[in-house]
């Protein structure tokens, strides 16, 4: 189930998840620039402010297998939203709540309705196809250390690279440790899960998604994760 290195690169057809968890949940306002981005979305600005600085971090649950797709998977954009936008973020595979290995992750989102008010955030988070996972899963201990790996992500529309930029997880504001017990904490977690730590990179301005799009994530020591987009 768990592979000891990366797997080599594929060209985009669709492959099975490298893991089926019963539960995906994610972690956010993690990194500093998904605090300044829900910011600027957000007319409620300090709320997400206080979630960077706080001592609880911000957990949600985000798909269900249905909702999750594997690399070469169509991801979705909302039909209702004109901003829909990839989050890149590493994932902790957890069994029995505890940190078996790591993969890659695509939090897509609504920046449009999750903007309008805060409340939205399951229905800008959780919709059909809007997260993927992959390409693999590596041991936790052949990951020397999860907190200091580069990760980038590129997006291709029409043939043209329309966005491009990397980061490393070095940039967290919290550890894979507190993000997994604060999932725990009283809390009936599923047997296998996956939790997203937080999203490392933005789209400038009002980038949006569009379908016949490809997101290209890569995270060092584990993979790239690719995807093409299509409206849900």
């Amino acid at each position: 189930l768990f592979a000891e290195a990366p797997v080599v690169e594929f060209s985009v057809v669709e492959l099975e998840r490298p893991v089926a968890p019963e539960e995906v949940w994610a972690a956010g306002v993690t990194y500093e620039i998904s605090e300044q981005a829900r910011e600027e979305e957000s007319g409620m600005a300090d709320v997400y402010l206080d979630v960077y600085d706080a001592e609880r971090p911000e957990i949600f649950f985000k798909a269900t297998p249905s909702r999750t797709v594997g690399p070469g998977g169509a991801i979705g954009v909302r039909g209702d939203s004109d901003w829909n936008v990839p989050e890149p973020e590493l994932g902790l595979v957890l069994y029995d709540g505890e940190i078996v290995g790591y993969t890659v992750g695509n939090d897509v989102s609504s920046r449009e309705i999750e903007g309008a008010n805060p409340l939205y955030l399951p229905q800008a988070k959780v919709y059909d196809r809007c997260c993927s996972i992959g390409p693999c899963v590596v041991g936790a201990g052949s990951v020397p250390d999860p907190h200091d790996l580069g990760m980038s992500m590129r997006i291709e529309r029409d043939g043209e690279t329309v966005y491009d930029d990397a980061t490393s997880t070095a940039e967290m504001a919290r550890t894979c440790e507190e993000l997994a017990d604060c999932w725990r904490a009283h809390n009936a977690v599923p047997e296998l899960g996956v939790l997203l730590t937080g999203t490392s990179l933005v789209p400038e301005g009002e980038f949006t998604l569009q379908p016949g799009d490809t997101v290209r994530i890569d995270i060092e020591g584990i993979g790239e994760l690719v995807n093409p987009v299509v409206e849900v």
